[in-house]
C-alpha cells in the first residue's frame, strides 16, 4: 500500500514538475521565437535590401555621362547631313543644269523618301534591333551616301559639263545624262536610309538614359532637349553661312567634303560611349499590338458591354511589365475598341494571363490604341502647316538671286543663306519664349506653360499663313522693280533683306508650331509608343513634301500651256507670277486652319 502511495506520490511530482517546465516553456516560449524570428527577419531583411540597392545600382541610368556621346554624335551627323541639304537647290541648278522647277521635283521626292524612312526605322529598332544598332547601321548608310554625292562633285565624268553664263542666258547648257543623274540619286537615297534610321531613334535613345521615375531623370530630359534645340539651331547657322560659302566660293569638293569628315566624327564618338549607354531591348512590334486590339474588338462586335466602366472584373487589366509605366484607366472614347478587353468564358489561363493575345487585350493596350487615335486629326492638320518650310529653301533662294544682295560694299549674301535668318528668328525667340514670354502668361492664365500645347500650335498656323502673304506681297514688289529696272541680268534695285519678315515668320512657325507638335505627341503618346508618334512627325514632312510637289506641277502644268503666256513658276521669276502661288499656299494654310480649330476644340 505503501508502494503504491509512493509510485502515485513520486509520479505526482514528476508531472508537476513537467507542468512547470511546460509553463515555462509557454511563458518564454513566444519571447524565444520571436527574438529567434526577429534575428531571422532582420537578416531577411537587411539582406533583401542589400539586394535591390545592388540591383538598383545595377539598373542606375547613367543620365548625362552619356550625354557627350549621344549629343556629340547627333551634333556632328546632324552638322553634316544638314550640311549636305543646305545649298542642294544651288548645286542642282548650277552643276547639273536643272531648271528650278525639275530641281524641285528632285528636292520635294528626296525629302518625301527621307520622311517616310524614319516609320520603317522606328518600326525596327523597337521590335527587333534595338536602337543603338539601328543608329549604328544608319550611321554607315549615310557617310557612304555621302562620299557618293562628293564624289559627283568631284569626278568629272559623273556631272554635267559647266554651264557659262551666256549659255545660261540663252537657255542652251548641256544637260545631265541619265548615268550621272541616277549615281546622284543613289547617293540621296543613301542619305535617306542613314536618316531613317538615325531620326527616329536618336532622341529616344537619348531619353532611354534618363530615370523618368525620379525627379532627376526627368529634369534631365527637359535639360537635353534645350540643349538639343539650341545645338540644332547653331549647326544649321553654321551650314547656311560657312558651309554654304565653302560650297559656292571655293569649292563644291570641298563643301561636300567636310560634311564626309563630320561624318566620321560622328561614327567615333557615338561608338566611343559603349561602354556608358543604357541599352534597353526591343520590346516587340507595336502594329502587332495595335492589329491585336482591332482584331478582337472586331471578334467581339456582337458583345455588348457594361453600362458602367467601373466593373473592372469585366475587363482584362493585368499588372504592367514595366513599373515606372503610368496605369491608363479605361474610357469611354471610341467604346467599340473597348469590346477588345472584355473578358470572355475561356479567354484566361490559371495564371491570369490572356490565352490569346488576338482574342483577349488588356485595358493598357486599348488605351493605347486609343491615344494614337486621338491624335490622328490634329496630326493631319500638321501636313499643310509645313507647306511654308518646304518652299524656303526654293522659291525664296530664286527670288533672293534676283535680289541685291549686298549687305555692305564688301559683303554680298548667298542666296541659300536666306534661310539663316529663319535660323536666327528660332534662336532668338525660344528663349525668349521659354524664359519670358511662358511665365508671364502662366500667371495671367493660370494655365501650366502659359499656353496650353494646342494654343501654341495654333500659333504656329497663323505664322505660316502670314508668312506667305507677306511673301507674295513682296514679290510683287519685287518683279515690279525689276521689269521697271529691265536690267541685263534682272536683278531689281531692292535689297535682300525684304525676304526678312517672311524668314521671321517662317521661324515661328518652328517655334511654336513644331515645338508644339512635338510637345504635344511626345506628352500625349504612351511611353510604348513615343517612336512610333515621333516617326509620324516625320512621316507628315513626307506628306508636306508630296503636297508640295502636286500643287508645283499643277500649278506649272495648268498656267504654263497657253500659247505664248509664261506660267507663274517660269524659270525666269520675273517673267512668272510667283505671288500667286505663295497666295494659293495661303488659302490652303487658311482652310487647314478652320480644319485645326475644329479639332482642337473636339479633342479630350
Amino acid at each position: 500500500m505503501f508502494s503504491v502511495q509512493a509510485f502515485l506520490f513520486h509520479h505526482h511530482k514528476q508531472e508537476k514538475e513537467t507542468n512547470n517546465i511546460m509553463g515555462l516553456l509557454r511563458e518564454n516560449g513566444s519571447r524565444v521565437c520571436s527574438l529567434l524570428c526577429s534575428t531571422k527577419c532582420r537578416s531577411k531583411s537587411s539582406l533583401q535590401e542589400k539586394l535591390l540597392d545592388e540591383e538598383r545600382q545595377m539598373a542606375k541610368k547613367p543620365g548625362w555621362k552619356a550625354m557627350p556621346y549621344i549629343l556629340g554624335n547627333d551634333t556632328v551627323e546632324r552638322l553634316a547631313t544638314f550640311g549636305m541639304q543646305a545649298n542642294l537647290t544651288m548645286y542642282l541648278m548650277k552643276v547639273y543644269n536643272m531648271d528650278q522647277v525639275f530641281a524641285a521635283n528632285i528636292i520635294n521626292n528626296w525629302y518625301a523618301i527621307t520622311n517616310v524612312l524614319p516609320v520603317l526605322g522606328g518600326f525596327l529598332a523597337d521590335a527587333y534591333l534595338g536602337k543603338f544598332p539601328t543608329i549604328a547601321i544608319a550611321s554607315f548608310a549615310s557617310l557612304t551616301g555621302m562620299v557618293v554625292v562628293m564624289l559627283t562633285t568631284w569626278v568629272p565624268h559623273i556631272h554635267p559639263t559647266p554651264c557659262t553664263l551666256q549659255q545660261q542666258l540663252d537657255g542652251v547648257c548641256k544637260g545631265h545624262t541619265t548615268l550621272q543623274l541616277t549615281v546622284l540619286l543613289i547617293g540621296l537615297f543613301l542619305l535617306s536610309i542613314g536618316t531613317g534610321g538615325i531620326r527616329p531613334c536618336s532622341i529616344p535613345f537619348a531619353i532611354d538614359q534618363f530615370d523618368l521615375t525620379t525627379v532627376d531623370g526627368r529634369r534631365g530630359t527637359t535639360r537635353f532637349f534645350n540643349v538639343y534645340y539650341t545645338t540644332q539651331t547653331l549647326i544649321m547657322l553654321m551650314n547656311q553661312t560657312l558651309l554654304v560659302y565653302i560650297m559656292d566660293s571655293v569649292s563644291w569638293t570641298l563643301g561636300y567634303g567636310l560634311p564626309v569628315m563630320f561624318m566620321l566624327v560622328s561614327i567615333f564618338v557615338f561608338f566611343a560611349g559603349t561602354r556608358v549607354y543604357d541599352f534597353v531591348k526591343p520590346q516587340g512590334s507595336i502594329f502587332s499590338k495595335i492589329a491585336q486590339v482591332v482584331v478582337a474588338a472586331v471578334h467581339k462586335r456582337h458583345l455588348s458591354l457594361p453600362p458602367n466602366l467601373e466593373t473592372q472584373e469585366a475587363f482584362y487589366d493585368p499588372p504592367l511589365q514595366n513599373d515606372g509605366e503610368p496605369n491608363l484607366p479605361l474610357t469611354y472614347n471610341f467604346r467599340w475598341l473597348n469590346k477588345a478587353a472584355l473578358i470572355g468564358g475561356d479567354e484566361m489561363n490559371m495564371d491570369e494571363s490572356s490565352r490569346d493575345p488576338w482574342r483577349l487585350c488588356s485595358i493598357q493596350q486599348v488605351e493605347e490604341l486609343k491615344c494614337l487615335l486621338k491624335m490622328i486629326p490634329i496630326w493631319i492638320s500638321t501636313i499643310i502647316i509645313f507647306l511654308p518650310v518646304v518652299q524656303q529653301s526654293i522659291f525664296p533662294v530664286s527670288q533672293a538671286l534676283k535680289m541685291d544682295r549686298h549687305l555692305s560694299h564688301n559683303f554680298e549674301m548667298h542666296p541659300a543663306s536666306v534661310s539663316v535668318i529663319t535660323m536666327l528668328t528660332i534662336g532668338v525667340c525660344l528663349p525668349i519664349y521659354d524664359q519670358l514670354l511662358a511665365p508671364a502668361l502662366e500667371k495671367l492664365t493660370k494655365q501650366e506653360g502659359g499656353l496650353t500645347v494646342l494654343q501654341r500650335v495654333s500659333l504656329g498656323h497663323g505664322a505660316g499663313i502670314l508668312a506667305m502673304i507677306v511673301a507674295g506681297f513682296v514679290e510683287i514688289r519685287r518683279r515690279r522693280l525689276a521689269i521697271a529696272l529691265d536690267a541685263p541680268d534682272g536683278v531689281a534695285p531692292m535689297s535682300v533683306l525684304w525676304l526678312a519678315p517672311q524668314s521671321m515668320l517662317i521661324g515661328c512657325i518652328h517655334v511654336f508650331g513644331e515645338v508644339g507638335n512635338t510637345t504635344l505627341f511626345n506628352r500625349e503618346s504612351p511611353e510604348g509608343m513615343r517612336s512610333i508618334s515621333n516617326s509620324l512627325l516625320c512621316l507628315n514632312l513626307s506628306f508636306t513634301s508630296n503636297l508640295s510637289n502636286v500643287i508645283i506641277n499643277v500649278v506649272h502644268n495648268f498656267t504654263g500651256k497657253k500659247g505664248d503666256q509664261h506660267g507663274w513658276l517660269d524659270s525666269d521669276i520675273n517673267k512668272g507670277r510667283l505671288e500667286y502661288f505663295y497666295f494659293i499656299i495661303a488659302g490652303f494654310m487658311m482652310l487647314n486652319m478652320c480644319y485645326f480649330i475644329f479639332c482642337a476644340r473636339r479633342y479630350t
